[in-house]
């Protein structure tokens, strides 16, 4: 009986991670689109946070860059980013636990478009 309460606990403070993450993400996007007037690009991905892109277009990138590290979700997968986005302009987003589009609860997909302020 205690078991299924702890492990509710469990995925619901995954879910909180994820969203976190996703807003940390999209936060550090916005400053870098501030900074070089255009997010990067899906190929660049998220890691263009980090590490200053190859790219002459990329001008006013801040020296230490825009997070500190590039984060995994909480099932250790890479956070996914596209621009342009399929829900908004860009989309940072997990596949939830299953690693697969869709699903619900713990599995379902978490993103930039469905996380609330």
């Amino acid at each position: 009986i205690v078991a299924p309460q702890v492990i509710g606990r469990v995925d619901d403070a995954q879910i909180e991670k994820a969203k976190a993450d996703i807003r940390s993400i999209d936060s550090a996007m916005k400053f870098y689109r501030l900074d070089n007037f255009a997010y990067p690009t899906t190929e660049q991905g998220i890691d263009a946070l980090v590490t200053k892109p190859n790219d002459p277009s990329v001008r006013n990138w801040k020296t230490g860059g825009y997070l500190d590290r590039v984060p995994k979700d909480p099932w250790g997968n890479p956070y996914l980013y596209l621009n342009p986005g399929n829900n908004g302009e860009i989309d940072v987003y997990t596949l939830g636990r299953d690693g697969r589009p869709g699903g619900e609860g713990i599995d379902a997909d978490i993103g930039n478009w469905n996380i609330g302020d």
